[in-house]
C-alpha cells in the first residue's frame, strides 16, 4: 500500500544528497587546497553522485518475484566519486600556491555545469514531491470511500 510513497521517499533522499554535493562543488570552485597528496596540496576535485536502483533482498521480495510479481524498488546512492578531469591551470605568479613557473592549479569545477546539475536535481526533487502527494491523496480518497 505504501510502496509508491517509499519509492518517492528514496528518490527525495537521493536528490537531496545530489543537491548537497553540487552545493559543495560550487562552494569549493576556487579552493586551491582541497586535500593533501604526497605532502603537497591538491586543488579541490569535483564530486559526482552515482545512483542506482534499490534491490530489495528481503523474503517478501523474493516470494513476489517467484510468484511473477515485482516489488517496486526505489533509488539509492551507490557512490560519491571524484571527477577525474584534469585541473585548470592559470598563470598567477603572485599566488601562494603557484609552482616554480608561476602557474596555479585550480579545481576542475565548472560553475555552469554545477548550476545545470542543481537545476536538474531540483526538478527531480519537485517531481518526486508531486508523485508523493498524488499517492497520498489517492490513499486519503480510498479512506474516504470506506466511510
Amino acid at each position: 500500500m505504501f510502496n509508491g510513497m517509499n519509492v518517492s521517499a528514496s528518490a527525495l533522499t537521493a536528490h537531496r544528497l545530489r543537491m548537497d554535493v553540487t552545493s559543495a562543488n560550487m562552494a569549493n570552485a576556487d579552493s586551491t587546497r582541497g586535500r593533501m597528496v604526497d605532502g603537497e596540496w591538491e586543488p579541490y576535485r569535483r564530486k559526482l553522485v552515482h545512483m542506482q536502483s534499490q534491490q530489495n533482498q528481503d523474503f517478501r521480495a523474493h516470494m513476489r518475484q517467484a510468484g511473477g510479481g515485482s516489488e517496486p524498488a526505489g533509488v539509492t546512492i551507490s557512490a560519491i566519486g571524484e571527477d577525474t578531469t584534469p585541473f585548470k591551470e592559470m598563470y598567477q605568479p603572485e599566488h601562494p600556491d603557484a609552482d616554480e613557473n608561476g602557474y596555479v592549479q585550480l579545481p576542475n569545477v565548472d560553475p555552469l555545469k554545477e548550476m545545470i546539475d542543481l537545476m536538474g536535481a531540483t526538478r527531480s526533487y519537485e517531481a518526486n514531491i508531486t508523485a508523493f502527494d498524488a499517492h497520498k491523496s489517492m490513499l486519503m480518497r480510498a479512506l474516504e470511500i470506506g466511510r
